[in-house]
């Protein structure tokens, strides 16, 4: 960088870092030191000698020696010591926004010249702000705290990390809490939902929502009415999973049938990752409940992430698949195309009479 403009240290700031850095009556006197540019070239311009820690310091040294529109870099001195015995610093680099855009195209080309000249091998970090507060100590705990944060997950990892908290569920068991199963976790059924859901065993209704309350992990009624599978889409909310439990009266093959359709509807990435890993978690013991306690038979288990695959057409697919009638005789390979050869004719073998 320093090549790209040609700025250097005068000599009376080699001169001061060299002395507020070695050993004596001056080490551990200053705290920090102000470096600007001027006349292109990078001059001493404030310093601050330490009264208490370098936490106690801070912002009484620090925040005054910063102007509203002026670039500037600051050398900043921490109580802790680098290996070879010497003090540890903190290299401030401040580019408020107010500043004029070449200057602070000059102050970021600068910056490696200034930490070669002071000596990178003191310099613990380096903290970059563009207003008071990025600069303050709570700045400065800022920046510590995003970088001992860990790095953002991808889709995939969240969900990967959400299962394996899941697997470390409590395997307490209550009656009215959630359990952890083989199969996912098994949330409680609200009475609301349980009658309902024997309404619709009896034939008194045919349709029911359920949706979870994941406060209070538990699967509540969401809707429960008699619906047409023309309305069917329509109950399918666009941005959370549900489940329902719908009764399709159908003809097939001459036969009147009624046959329970469970549909798990998740519209993709529309609702968060918890919704989505709860919901599957949570599908297999709901069928389990229904099953053995209300005795609900499923005929048909679908999964959709649009409401508008429900139609007439989709259902009797699913529950009567259609079948190939005609199966195809083996076909016996055909010779090799063209004429045969002309036939081989054999000459009897005459035996000489004597």
């Amino acid at each position: 960088m320093s090549h790209q403009t040609g700025i250097l240290a005068t000599d009376e700031l080699r001169d001061f870092f060299a002395a507020s850095k070695e050993g004596g009556a001056n080490e551990g006197r200053y705290r920090a030191i102000k470096v600007s540019i001027e006349n292109e070239t990078l001059v001493l311009s404030d310093s601050g000698l330490a009264d208490g820690t370098f936490e106690e310091d801070w912002d009484t040294i620090v925040l005054p020696m910063l102007e509203e529109k002026q670039p500037c870099y600051i050398f900043y001195r921490l109580d802790s010591r680098e290996s070879h015995g010497g003090f540890e610093w903190l290299f401030l680099a401040y580019s408020p926004d107010l500043a004029h855009v070449r200057e602070k195209m000059t102050y970021a080309a600068t910056r490696a010249t200034l930490k070669k000249e002071f000596g990178q091998g003191q310099i613990k970090e380096e903290v970059f702000g563009t207003t008071p507060e990025d600069i303050s100590l709570a700045g400065y705990h800022k920046h510590l705290q995003a970088q001992n944060a860990p790095a953002p997950l991808t889709e995939a990892e969240e969900e990967l990390r959400y299962i394996k908290q899941q697997e470390g569920v409590s395997t307490h068991i209550h009656v009215e809490t959630r359990q952890q199963t083989v199969q996912g976790v098994a949330f409680p059924i609200a009475q609301a939902a349980v009658a309902k859901l024997q309404q619709l065993k009896e034939g008194q209704i045919n349709y029911v929502r359920l949706e979870l309350d994941m406060d209070r992990e538990t699967i509540e009624l969401s809707g429960a009415e008699d619906t047409t599978v023309q309305s069917l889409p329509q109950r399918v909310p666009e941005d959370h999973p549900r489940y329902h439990f719908f009764v399709f009266k159908h003809t097939h093959e001459g036969d009147y049938q009624e046959s329970v359709v469970f549909i798990y509807s998740m519209p993709g990435y529309k609702c968060s990752i918890k919704e989505r890993m709860l919901y599957s978690s949570c599908k297999a013991p709901l069928l389990d409940q229904t099953e053995h306690n209300i005795g609900i038979t499923v005929s048909k288990k679908v999964e959709i992430d649009d409401g508008a695959e429900l139609t007439e057409e989709f259902l009797m697919d699913e529950l009567h698949p259609k079948k190939n009638a005609y199966r195809e005789k083996f076909a016996r390979p055909q010779g090799p195309a063209g004429k045969r050869g002309p036939r081989r004719m054999i000459r009897g073998t005459n035996t000489p009479s004597s």
